[in-house]
């Protein structure tokens, strides 16, 4: 059974990816197209708080790393920026992320540095380029 998953392996990392990268997405497009509604709903576009520019951040990442664009590079910045917004907004309140509210921050920071060493997966423009620079 083992043999059988470990093939779907490379697809599997690209729906992690992708499902990922959407719901980070999410965070910049409420903080900058004001969707989906709520509470953060249209806050970017004064860049008055770091969360403003971690918006854009999550929202250029975002894109990048849903798209498979620029992955590892796009990964990085997403991990950085999600542990020094666990650090800055969630720590300084508990030392348990359960506590803090820190939990995705956390997830998001290991998720994306894992995509640094892993790299995209299939249907990514990443592997769409190293195929036509192959040919």
């Amino acid at each position: 059974m083992t043999d059988n998953l470990h093939r779907y392996q490379p697809v599997m990392l690209a729906v992690l990816r992708i499902v990922a990268g959407l719901l980070f997405l999410t965070h910049g497009t409420q903080k900058f197209l004001a969707f989906p509604a709520g509470e953060a709903a249209g806050a970017g576009w004064a860049f008055s708080s770091p969360g403003h520019y971690a918006g854009f951040i999550e929202l250029v990442t975002g894109a990048l790393i849903v798209l498979g664009f620029f992955t590892r590079s796009a990964a990085f910045i997403a991990s950085g920026t999600m542990a020094a917004a666990y650090f800055i907004a969630h720590a300084p309140q508990d030392f348990f992320p359960v506590n803090n509210g820190g939990d995705a921050a956390v997830l998001y920071a290991f998720l994306f540095l894992y995509l640094v060493f892993s790299g995209p997966g299939r249907f990514s423009l990443d592997a769409q380029q190293r195929k036509a620079a192959v040919q």
